[in-house]
């Protein structure tokens, strides 16, 4: 998803929100389960051996999908990330989403929109249920994907083949870059 499309999504969004009167609303807070937890962790005292212990595995450590999908350096490995990026959209998986769309969203909030963790999920009340279905199971076809270097990938909305259809206006063109590692939607 773009940051122009998230940009009309989240600026659609808050229009209707602060045209409603009644002040009562649905919770924008992602589903428990998209949230990511901590560990439990003991109360008791260190003991010597917890010392020689590796550190506890943080959330962002122990993350599957997001991380290791997409990593390869290649068209396969954006459409691979790309496809991570639409299933957790179609989950309202806050936290996969945001890391992913993480430099896109990161100009929308220079353009003056919130932080990620608080616009997304207005954009997940803007899609409807059947297209959420549709995200989850979602799939890139290769053919109509732009591979404009080895480090930049333009996907069509039209690109994005589901149960569904979703337009540009519904879902928007994507460009990934890979940085670090990694690919990342930067508009």
């Amino acid at each position: 998803m773009s940051a122009r499309t998230l940009l009309v999504l989240t600026t659609g969004a808050a229009l209707l929100i602060a045209g409603c009167s009644s002040g009562v609303g649905g919770s924008a807070a992602p589903a428990p389960s998209a949230i990511p937890t901590a560990p439990a962790t003991s109360s008791a005292p260190p003991s010597s051996s917890a010392q020689t212990q590796a550190p506890t595995p943080t959330p962002a450590a122990t993350q599957t999908s997001s991380t290791q999908s997409g990593s390869e350096k290649s068209t396969a490995g954006a459409i691979a990330r790309y496809e991570t990026f639409l299933h957790a959209v179609g989950k309202e998986d806050l936290a996969t989403t945001c890391e992913i769309a993480a430099p896109a969203a990161k100009k929308a909030e220079d353009e003056g929109f919130g932080p990620c963790e608080k616009t997304f999920p207005i954009t997940f009340q803007m899609i409807s249920a059947a297209q959420k279905t549709a995200l989850r199971s979602a799939t890139v076809d290769r053919a109509r994907v732009i591979e404009s270097s080895s480090t930049k990938v333009e996907i069509p909305a039209a690109a994005v083949k589901a149960a569904v259809k979703f337009t540009d206006s519904d879902l928007g063109d994507s460009t990934l870059e890979y940085r670090s590692g990694q690919w990342y939607i930067t508009d």
